[in-house]
């Protein structure tokens, strides 16, 4: 229960609290705050100990103020304590909440506290915070000789009262102070502003300003820096310490490397105020440590000298102790620093106007030689070299941007004899890096590669070469990426505005040349797919074999694609089965397996063909095991897949199969060419095998008609001298006459007989039989065939039989042939000439059997019997008419049967026929003597 010297009422109580309130409210000074309230403390509770103490945030430590002691001993109540973490007096100015103590002596955190309350016999204690809204302004330590006193409420309330009244008052009261103390930047920057008008150079004007800034804020030090942006450093160029000297300008003793420091530096070009005090750092810690130690000090504020966007130095004020700065220091400091910004360049004006003009001339320089009639190449090193020189670099690269394979190209780079070039393609760039060249007005500048994550993609491939800094520019600023003009150097450096304006300027020069050699480019490729495309319409539609067409097509595809493999997989209507065909390789591990058949109805890659209308891309993961059984180059990653398709109710009868390595792209003008030759080459395929095929049914036919009518003739023979034999036998009465009719009856029925065969199997084709006959009796027969025509010409004819052999084939055909060659030696031979008939065995297979004659023939029929009619089918030909035409008939019916026949134009004007049969010796192959094909007579 608490203790008051006397009851008092409640409304006396009111009107002590309502004075003492009152009093605050009207006191001006702290002192007065103080004895305000301890006397309302001493006069309204009965407490044996009374201290008031406020607080120093800064030291984080109460200052005792006075109070009252049981003993009348004050001195101890003026202490300072310093407070530590888990005291209570801590407690209480960290949570702003009161604090009650039982017994003070028996209490550990009491700190020097329990030895007064011990000295003092304190018991009872509270702890109440002097605060005001979230600020501490002190403690009031309220002390009682009786064990756990504790107040009423209405004494709590009264406490809370006049304690909060106080926090007010104090706070009031340091607002004040402050507002009366605070400095005014404005006042000493706009006077310093009109003495600088005045003043003749830079270094006087920067005297001026340190001397100044020094004078208002009063550190230890004042220094202006100036930053070296080819060697990357800082170094002290005038401070306040300076102007005393001897010796003129003070040397630059103190360098601060940017690779040091190197956030404080991005801090700087950010235009970002650096402050360094007591418990605060707008720094990391590890930057903090290397800087204050560089400069020597323990506090600092550094404002950056901008000038343009680029960075010119910075003025620093520093501190030997630390020290906390108010942000009207902070304001000065940056405020000093805009005008060095606004002052420095005055300084450089006739230098930056030099270096302008000596840019304008570079650049004019480097506009004469773009426009000029010199080779590009050329053009490009005399502007490299320039620009190399002017801006002190390494290396100079211009990337033109391949939309299709996108990537980076270096279409030209210059860099030092000893030093590696950069591999090209370079990546295409990321989303960031992309709109950031695109949308960027100037030259990006990258001072320390391995800092700076700009132009990510070529980073690694810029730091294995040793470039550590560069300067890029889009050669079409303002419009869509086409190609970057990159400078580097092998050290960290700074570029600054004059450079970076001169490289916009030149890129946009080169990219203007850039462009024109683009379009070039893109003129020519499209010049040259337009005449591989024109080349190769003409070619197909001039080729009359099948396999040149092929051939051909596929070269012309390999080189329009530039692709190492080019074949086609082909096969016949209704076949089930493929091969691979006219393959063109020009690079061993793109091989294919061109002797192994390929099924079409299980085969992956055949089927994803048919089915897919138009062009398919396909890489060599996507390829199924079976299918790289024969498509089975090692290197092969990247395929093109092409059906041959002409109109909609055709089956395809292949496809086209194009192949690269992995990644390999093509241009839309490729794909677009590459589908029209493929469109062309699939209906002239499909027209010569239609040509083709038309053509052997008609060879065919008309073979097959000759010797119909060459039978029909014969039979007519026969028949006619039969009937004519029958008729002089009907006037015959005698058995010899009787027998010889039903013999010439039996003569007429095999005739009849022998044609069954044509009649049932050769309706629209010829049918091989196999027979045998002597030399002599074809000979015979044939003689006696033509023997009307041989006495009608008076024609003398000797037949020279060195071979005794008989022939094995389908005998009557090859009758037939010698007959009609017999015949038309005997047309073509004058009235009475003579005709010679030579056999000789060429080997156990072959007879040789020639008619020479004396007659008269064209040499254009024997050429085209020998060399074959002309590709055009049009054109006018002896093999069109008899007797050329029945000799080609003659010609190809032998070839069919495995012999040979031709017509030759001897040196004494004769003629030879010359005709190669097969010699019969039992079951015998027959082989086509020019084509080696094997025909196998039953």
């Amino acid at each position: 229960m608490g203790l008051q010297k006397e009851p008092s009422s409640y409304e006396k109580q009111l009107l002590a609290l309502g004075r003492a309130l009152q009093a605050l409210r009207e006191e001006e000074t702290a002192d007065g705050f103080i004895k305000i309230t301890l006397d309302y403390l001493q006069a309204e509770f009965d407490y044996g100990l009374i201290w008031l103490a406020l607080y120093d945030w800064i030291e984080h430590r109460l200052i005792g103020k006075g109070g009252v002691t049981p003993v009348g001993d004050a001195s101890f109540l003026k202490q300072r304590i310093t407070l530590n973490p888990g005291d209570l007096l801590e407690q209480v100015v960290i949570q702003q909440r009161p604090i009650g103590v039982p017994d003070l002596r028996e209490e550990p955190r009491a700190g020097e506290w329990r030895k007064a309350a011990q000295k003092f016999n304190i018991q009872g204690t509270l702890i109440f915070p002097i605060r005001h809204r979230d600020r501490c302004s002190g403690v009031v330590l309220l002390g009682s000789p009786l064990w756990g006193t504790s107040p009423h409420s209405e004494e709590k309330v009264r406490l809370s009262m006049i304690l909060g009244g106080l926090g007010e008052a104090f706070s009031q009261y340091e607002t004040e102070q402050q507002r009366q103390h605070m400095k005014r930047p404005d006042e000493p920057l706009l006077s310093l502003l009109a003495k600088l008008r005045s003043l003749p150079s830079l270094k006087k004007r920067l005297e001026a300003i340190i001397e100044e800034t020094h004078r208002f804020i009063a550190p230890s030090r004042t220094n202006v820096y100036w930053y070296e942006p080819e060697r990357r450093y800082f170094w002290r160029r005038l401070g306040n310490r300076d102007k005393n000297s001897s010796g003129g300008d003070h040397p630059p003793d103190v360098g601060i490397p940017v690779q040091e420091v190197n956030s404080f530096y991005q801090a700087l070009t950010a235009d970002q105020l650096v402050s360094i005090g007591e418990a605060h750092s707008s720094l990391k810690t590890e930057i903090t440590g290397r800087l204050m130690q560089q400069i020597q000090a323990r506090s600092l504020i550094a404002a950056p000298i901008l000038f343009q966007g680029e960075l010119k130095g910075f003025l620093a004020v520093e501190g030997s102790e630390a020290r906390i700065w108010t942000e009207e220091e902070k304001n000065y400091v940056r405020g000093a620093a805009q005008l060095i910004a606004l002052t420095a360049p005055l300084e450089e004006m006739e230098e930056t106007v030099q270096q302008v003009k000596l840019d304008q001339a570079l650049t004019s320089e480097i506009s004469h030689a773009l426009y000029s009639e010199e080779d590009w190449k050329t053009t490009l090193k005399k502007s490299a070299d320039q620009m190399c020189k002017r801006l002190r670099a390494d290396r100079l690269l211009v990337l033109l941007y391949n939309r299709d394979q996108k990537k980076f190209e270096i279409a030209y780079q210059q860099q030092p004899n000893h030093r590696r070039p950069v591999n090209s393609p370079l990546d295409n760039l990321n989303p960031v890096d992309w709109q950031m060249m695109e949308r960027h007005t100037e030259a990006i500048g990258i001072e320390n590669l391995e800092d700076d994550l700009k132009l990510l993609a070529w980073r690694q491939a810029f730091l294995d070469l040793d470039i550590r800094s560069l300067l890029a520019c889009s050669t079409s600023i303002g419009k869509s990426l086409e190609a970057v003009l990159v400078i580097g150097h092998e050290v960290p450096r700074s570029w600054n505005r004059a450079e970076r304006e001169l490289l916009r300027v030149v890129s946009q020069q080169i990219g203007l040349l850039l462009h024109q050699l683009q379009l070039q480019c893109q003129t020519d490729q499209w010049q040259k797919t337009y005449q591989s495309v024109q080349w190769g319409l003409t070619s197909m539609q001039q080729m009359h074999q099948l396999e040149s067409l092929e051939r051909d097509a596929m070269q012309q595809i390999a080189q329009l694609l530039q692709v190492p493999l080019v074949t086609l997989v082909t096969w016949q209507p209704g076949r089930s089965i493929a091969k691979i065909t006219a393959p063109v390789i020009s690079q061993l591990p793109f091989g294919v397996l061109t002797d192994r058949p390929i099924p079409i109805h299980t085969d992956v890659l055949l089927q994803w063909a048919l089915q897919t209308d138009g062009l398919m891309t396909l890489s060599i993961d996507q390829i199924t095991p079976e299918t790289r059984q024969w498509l089975n180059g090692v290197e092969i990653g990247q395929i093109l897949v092409m059906t041959l398709r002409t109109a909609p109710d055709h089956d395809p009868t292949g496809i086209i199969l194009a192949a690269d390595r992995l990644g390999r792209g093509w241009t839309d003008n490729q794909l677009s060419a590459f589908g029209i030759l493929v469109n062309q080459l699939a209906w002239c395929r499909r027209y010569l095998i239609m040509t083709e095929s038309l053509l052997a049914q008609r060879e065919t036919l008309e073979q097959l008609n000759w010797y119909k009518q060459r039978r029909i003739e014969e039979i007519y023979r026969i028949l006619g001298s039969g009937v004519q034999r029958l008729n002089e036998l009907s006037h015959q009465k005698d058995s010899l006459s009787s027998m010889r009719f039903q013999q010439i009856l039996r003569y007429l029925g095999n005739t009849l007989t022998s044609i069954t065969p044509q009649l049932k199997h050769e309706q629209w084709q010829f049918h091989s039989a196999y027979e045998t006959i002597p030399l002599a009796s074809l000979l015979k027969r044939s003689l006696e065939r033509a023997d009307t025509l041989i006495k009608q010409r008076q024609l003398w004819i000797q037949v020279h039989n060195q071979a005794p052999v008989n022939l094995g084939g389908d005998i009557s055909k090859i009758e037939f042939v010698l007959h009609e060659i017999l015949m038309v030696a005997c047309l073509r031979s004058s009235s009475g000439a003579r005709l010679d008939i030579w056999c000789r065995q060429m080997d156990a297979r072959w007879l040789e059997l020639s008619i020479t004659d004396s007659g008269t023939i064209e040499q254009r029929l024997v050429n085209e019997l020998q060399v074959g009619r002309s590709g055009d089918l049009l054109a006018p030909s002896m093999l069109d008419q008899p007797p050329g035409r029945h000799l080609a008939i003659c010609q190809s019916l032998m070839q069919k049967l495995g012999g040979e026949f031709n017509l030759y134009k001897l040196e004494d004007k004769r003629v030879l026929s010359r005709l190669i049969m097969p010699i019969a010796t039992g079951f015998v192959p027959a082989v086509n003597r020019q084509t080696g094909e094997v025909r196998r007579f039953f």
